[in-house]
């Protein structure tokens, strides 16, 4: 049992000075105290410390771990459990420089929603509302991690969150942009004449706008996850931003994607003159290896700049040549396969599986706006017109 107790005492200078004492044995059996300004205070931190020590969770503050250390603590854990490689970057960004250097060195056991909100509204003054909402958001998984490892006992910052201003829903809806019919005309076109510079580039565009992968699953799609019998694309591993091969990001990135067999008919023929691998890749660099971002994205201009679509960023290279840059990106071509499996008909939960979301509310964010049915909406109008009128 903790108990609290009045003490007075004089100071070297002759002052009297008073002050409430919260004494209780912890669970190693050693003895810890507290001292507080207001019998309140004290009577408060009491009935937290008897709970806390009934459920076995109590740290005194001796003892207790800082944000900082906790952060720590998480980071190696989701390293510990196979977390990506792009993923555990960003964390450590989001800890080392917005999270550490703003509340690191408070202790967990200390730690308050009030002290929380302190550290939002800080966060709010010189981040963005985007950042602010991030770094409140990896806070509460740090402590949730260390509720885990009874570090603390509760997550003080689950309930704090970062209030988006008005109209900054509309701003982050990133809906898809479906590029005209008449320049994904002009793309294949292109990547067909450059097919004898490149014969990966009419192959790489059809996967892409008829398979619906994201340029980081076609950079580390191999072989063996192809059946070209069904015929399908069973997505199973992607390239990060190191050229490493590993699993996909979600585990709704796992799937199996149908192809057409004219798509199918092409990548058999491909399959016979794709340059040998030792990843097996579908579409290894020059080197047999993994294509990097930047020449990923230059396969994407390059058949842009020949289609006539490319943009002119106003730059010269060294020689004197104009830098280009794609009209649209990879997840552009990555939207076509979606937008036409919803005009020929498929439902939005198997859309959700074929694109790889893990829910089906994104999948109605970014692809809700092209569910349109015009003739079926003009019916329905005119049965509810006519049972209202009749």
């Amino acid at each position: 049992m903790a108990t609290v107790k009045k003490r007075a005492w004089t100071t070297a200078a002759g002052e009297k000075r008073d002050a409430f004492r919260v004494s209780y044995t912890d669970s190693s059996g050693k003895r810890q105290h507290k001292q507080f300004t207001l019998k309140r205070d004290a009577d408060a931190y009491r009935i937290k410390v008897e709970g806390e020590l009934a459920q076995g969770i109590h740290t005194p503050d001796a003892k207790s771990a800082t944000v900082a250390e906790a952060a720590d603590v998480w980071i190696a854990s989701c390293e510990a459990s196979g977390c990506d490689r792009g993923t555990l970057k960003t964390y450590r960004e989001i800890a080392n420089r917005h999270i550490k250097p703003q509340i690191g060195n408070e202790k967990l056991s200390r730690l308050s929603a009030p002290r929380v909100v302190e550290f939002r509204d800080a966060m709010m003054v010189t981040r963005s509302h985007a950042m602010a909402g991030k770094a409140v958001r990896h806070l509460s998984m740090i402590l949730a991690e260390a509720m885990r490892r009874g570090l603390v006992a509760q997550n003080v910052a689950r309930a704090v969150k970062v209030k988006r201003p008005r109209g900054e829903h509309q701003k982050l809806a990133k809906r898809a942009e479906i590029p005209p019919a008449e320049h994904l005309k002009a793309m294949i076109e292109a990547a067909d004449q450059l097919g004898d510079e490149d014969p990966r580039l009419p192959v790489l565009l059809r996967v892409v706008m008829l398979g619906g992968l994201r340029a980081s699953e076609a950079r580390g799609f191999a072989w063996p996850s192809a059946d070209l019998k069904i015929p399908s694309l069973s997505v199973t591993q992607r390239a990060d931003r190191w050229n490493e091969i590993g699993r996909p990001k979600s585990n709704a990135g796992h799937r199996c994607v149908p192809i057409g067999p004219r798509l199918a008919t092409t990548l058999k023929a491909w399959q016979l003159r794709c340059p040998p691998s030792k990843l097996n890749l579908m579409f290894p660099n020059a080197r047999g290896g993994v294509i990097d971002q930047k020449g990923f994205i230059g396969l994407l201009v390059k058949v842009q700049v020949a289609a006539g679509l490319a943009l002119d960023t106003g730059r010269k290279d060294r020689k004197g040549r104009t830098i280009w840059a794609p009209r649209y990106d990879w997840h552009h071509l990555r939207h076509v396969a979606a937008s036409n499996w919803l005009n020929d008909g498929i439902d939005l939960k198997r859309l959700q599986v074929w694109i790889g979301h893990e829910n089906i509310q994104l999948t109605i964010d970014v692809y809700g706006h092209l569910i349109i049915d015009a003739k079926k909406d003009a019916a329905l109008a005119a049965g509810a017109e006519a049972a209202l009128l009749a």
